[in-house]
């Protein structure tokens, strides 16, 4: 079992970024996908989640308007796109994969926002 995020890098504030998580070694499909971030000194946040199927996504008050999950149950990736990007959103991005006792968690892709 594999998830891998990547994209993550330095953007300058109002800057857009697209994450990406790529899954392999379980039913993809099968799975509600949820995106994470940890910024320094401080806990892992849930900001976005969708479905398995893709119909239906929440937000995190932080990054609600600004922040948008998407998913490609053929291709097995989930993205993350970022706009209106300010310094606090600065973290490391994690992907997870969570369905019942099964919880699969990516490595994280590091997002720096600053000038």
């Amino acid at each position: 079992v594999q998830l891998v995020e990547s994209g993550g890098g330095l953007v300058q504030p109002g800057g857009s970024l697209r994450l990406s998580c790529a899954a392999s070694g379980f039913p993809f499909s099968s799975y509600p996908i949820s995106w994470y971030r940890q910024a320094p000194g401080k806990e892992r946040e849930l900001i976005a989640g969708i479905s398995s199927a893709g119909d239906s996504t929440n937000y995190a008050d932080p990054v609600k308007g600004r922040f948008t999950i998407s998913r490609d149950n053929i291709k097995n990736l989930v993205y993350l796109q970022m706009t209106s990007l300010k310094p606090e959103d600065t973290a490391v991005y994690y992907c997870r994969a969570r369905r019942a006792w099964q919880d699969y968690w990516g490595k994280g892709t590091l997002v720096t926002v600053s000038s």
